[in-house]
């Protein structure tokens, strides 16, 4: 099961916490006002008040054993830069920290975050379900819990047709394009790459390494595909 951080519990932090708890992670939720915490308790797998940049708290807590953490404080800008030089120092291997500006976005990226988000542009279910498929490559809201993905095929789909996958059965989502990269020639030894799409795949479609899938499921069954 998949392990987050999210440090700043305001309006899109909040969000992105109940979004990956959703989807089946194990999310520690963190932030000095209290009520705040109080208020996402029930939420969360874990809900607590902490100053997140004294560095020994945040090992206290478990966070050096995280996947990600999301930083999210938005306002406080010095707090928001220890506390990213704080995940990195304690062996977070990604974080994700809020920038409002190019040029904060610019001084975190220099101090270890490995991801800059600006939340004015971005929801939280997108980046909720980034973070819970690697794979990623674009996420689309349809409605509430359900959404539209694109996804680089998992190793395990690799050279078997969708009979093979049982998607419907199995993993609950609806298969309905293949985006995949053919070669065309264009003289007599030369050729090109191009991309192409199948429109609704046949039972006895194979998938290929490159292969993007794009998918169409609740959320929680999507993030499921990350575990194929």
């Amino acid at each position: 099961m998949p392990r987050f951080a999210v440090i700043g519990l305001g309006r899109f932090g909040s969000r992105l916490a109940k979004e990956l708890t959703n989807a089946g992670a194990e999310v520690i939720a963190i932030d000095l006002d209290r009520q705040l915490v109080e208020d996402l308790r029930d939420d969360v797998t874990l809900a607590i008040r902490l100053d997140s940049t004294d560095e020994n708290a945040l090992r206290m807590q478990g966070v050096d054993k995280v996947d990600a953490a999301f930083v999210g404080m938005g306002d406080d800008f010095e707090a928001a830069a220890l506390t990213t030089a704080n995940l990195k120092a304690i062996g977070v291997p990604r974080v994700i920290s809020r920038a409002k500006t190019l040029v904060r976005g610019e001084i975190l990226s220099r101090i270890g975050a490995d991801t800059i988000v600006n939340p004015e542009r971005e929801t939280a279910i997108r980046w909720a379900q980034r973070l819970m498929m690697p794979e990623l490559r674009d996420y689309v809201e349809l409605g509430e819990g359900h959404g539209l993905v694109q996804l680089a095929a998992p190793k395990a789909f690799h050279h078997k047709t969708l009979l093979d996958l049982h998607l419907r059965s199995k993993f609950n989502v609806l298969l309905v394009a293949i985006r995949r990269t053919v070669s065309v020639r264009t003289g007599a030894t030369s050729g090109t790459a191009e991309n192409a799409i199948v429109i609704i795949p046949a039972a006895d479609t194979t998938i290929l390494p490159e292969d993007v899938l794009v998918l169409v499921g609740s959320n929680e069954a999507l993030a499921q595909l990350s575990e194929a």
